[in-house]
């Protein structure tokens, strides 16, 4: 018996010495082999379920002690998810980002964790970049390029830009993929299902199968950047008509599924006409922009008009929105705004949200529910709000993750870009303001009188609709205008004459 375990573990030392030789020769990078990222994530995972099961042992629930320590364990499980997605980079970067904006879903220990990922997405070495080149394109960078610059304007979970000049002159940025990323990605969405089933199983409430699901599809899209040049060539060209947008014009003789070149813009971040372009892409068209972190949105000033533009990047992920969808969204939205209640229920229902509308009404608004019962365009968003729709996240997560499996897949990446703006609209102080509603309202009506339009029967109809598309658009204008008096100078004045008034005695008695 013990010559044969001497037998077998001296041949399982040859083999594994034999192996690490293999892997030393061929100067392999372990993080690329699938069963050292599928032990890391196994452990990770492993740690944290462990942690939630064992660390309230000895701590009554509810009691002050018991959530100082919940915060605890749900900031340290969040650093090492974080932690893990920096590890394994790529697919669980993404899919990291992606949690981070989940603000209605997730504590906000986890939230304010990963959005850190944004910042800390890997870069691959010059030596990568020439050879993802050098096999998509057939030439040197020398051969391509007047100059190219080594270090990358920016860098992100799936690919990263560097900035060139052309042989004509023109500068250029080139978008060029990770070399690794598109062999390891369908790999890792397993690894991801094998342990989010795990986790579900340990802990029932916990249900995050719509994530996994989500980056199965959208994934491949994101990959392909082929794909992702003729999105922004359809945008560029559905709101053309927005003097302030600005996409980049793409460079197709350079581009391929790796790699996409397109114009070079320069620019800060975030401008508020960023509203008014999102819900054109929503409630008009259809067609929408899934990724509006401040990395992709920048703001130039135009040097010819002098007008501020926006430069609108990656466009990788986008959502189609069918027809019916996007306009039951429309009539929702729309009752939000004015809080209408029997609207909010009916058309909730009909997007699948089921009994738990209320819910979708507030995770999707981010408000609580007696904002929505007012009509969200009458009731400013306060601090103590805020902290209330946290704490119900919190609360209600195992309601919440029913809601996420139970509505139409094209509202989960919506919930993902309302986040996105959100936080857009928070850093710019301009969140749940009177005109990003407003543009909202305005891109309803004409949404659907434009498809009350297509399903008309004569001429007299088609022209009573647009009469009165025309007339609530007056309406929507007028109010607007009533705003701007009242918040200006004027307004002011107005309001201290008013209330002057009735202290002077026009009559002369006593």
């Amino acid at each position: 018996m013990a010559g044969h375990l001497l037998k077998v573990s001296s041949l399982a030392t040859a083999v594994f010495a034999s192996s690490g030789f293999y892997l030393y020769s061929r100067q392999l990078d372990l993080n690329d082999l699938s069963v050292f990222r599928f032990g890391r994530a196994a452990a990770t995972t492993a740690v944290i379920s462990f942690d939630y099961l064992t660390a309230f042992r000895h701590v009554e629930y509810g009691t002050e002690e018991y959530w100082a320590l919940k915060s605890k364990v749900h900031l340290r499980s969040a650093e090492r998810l974080r932690d893990l997605c920096c590890a394994n980079r790529g697919t669980f970067i993404k899919v990291g980002q992606h949690l981070g904006a989940l603000d209605y879903l997730l504590p906000e220990e986890y939230t304010s964790t990963l959005k850190v990922l944004h910042s800390q997405a890997p870069q691959s070495s010059i030596e990568e970049i020439q050879q993802v080149i050098r096999e998509d394109l057939g030439k040197e960078l020398s051969e391509l390029f007047i100059s190219f610059e080594e270090k990358p304007q920016g860098a992100a979970s799936l690919a990263q830009v560097h900035k060139a000049m052309l042989l004509d002159g023109r500068t250029v940025a080139i978008k060029v993929q990770h070399p690794k990323v598109q062999r390891q990605s369908s790999r890792d969405i397993v690894v991801m299902e094998v342990l989010l089933r795990m986790v579900h199983w340990l802990f029932p409430d916990f249900s995050f199968m719509w994530l996994v699901e989500e980056a199965k599809k959208n994934m491949p899209l994101e990959l392909d950047f082929l794909h992702e040049g003729q999105n922004a060539e359809r945008t560029a060209n559905m709101l053309s008509h927005f003097p302030f947008l600005k996409i980049p014009m793409i460079h197709w003789d350079l581009s391929t599924k790796r790699i996409l070149t397109m114009d070079f813009a320069e620019g800060g971040q975030i401008s508020e006409n960023l509203g008014k372009m999102y819900s054109e892409m929503i409630f008009v068209h259809g067609f929408v922009h899934c990724d509006p972190h401040p990395g992709n949105v920048l703001v130039r000033k135009c040097a010819q008009s002098k007008r501020t533009e926006i430069v609108l990047l990656d466009h990788g992920l986008y959502q189609v929105l069918h027809s019916d969808f996007r306009l039951d969204y429309c009539r929702l939205w729309q009752a939000l705004i004015k809080g209408d209640m029997s609207g909010v229920e009916r058309y909730s229902l009909r997007l699948g949200a089921g009994d738990l509308y209320p819910l979708f009404a507030c995770v999707l608004t981010a408000r609580s529910w007696t904002a929505i019962n007012s009509g969200i365009s009458s009731v400013p968003v306060t601090h103590s709000e805020d902290i209330e729709i946290r704490t119900n996240a919190a609360l209600y997560l195992p309601q919440i993750s029913e809601l996420l499996n139970r509505v139409p897949r094209q509202m989960l990446l919506l919930l993902k870009t309302n986040d996105l703006l959100r936080g857009i609209e928070t850093t710019l102080q301009t969140r749940a303001s009177s005109s990003s509603f407003i543009n909202m309202s305005r891109c309803c009506i004409r949404a659907l009188a434009r498809h009350k339009r297509s399903k008309a029967q004569s001429r007299r109809k088609q022209l009573q609709i647009t009469l009165a598309e025309s007339l609530n658009l007056w309406r929507l204008n007028m109010y607007q205008l009533f705003l701007w008096v009242r918040s200006s100078m004027l307004g002011h004045w107005l309001t201290a004459l008013l209330a002057f008034l009735p202290n002077l005695d026009i009559t002369g008695g006593h």
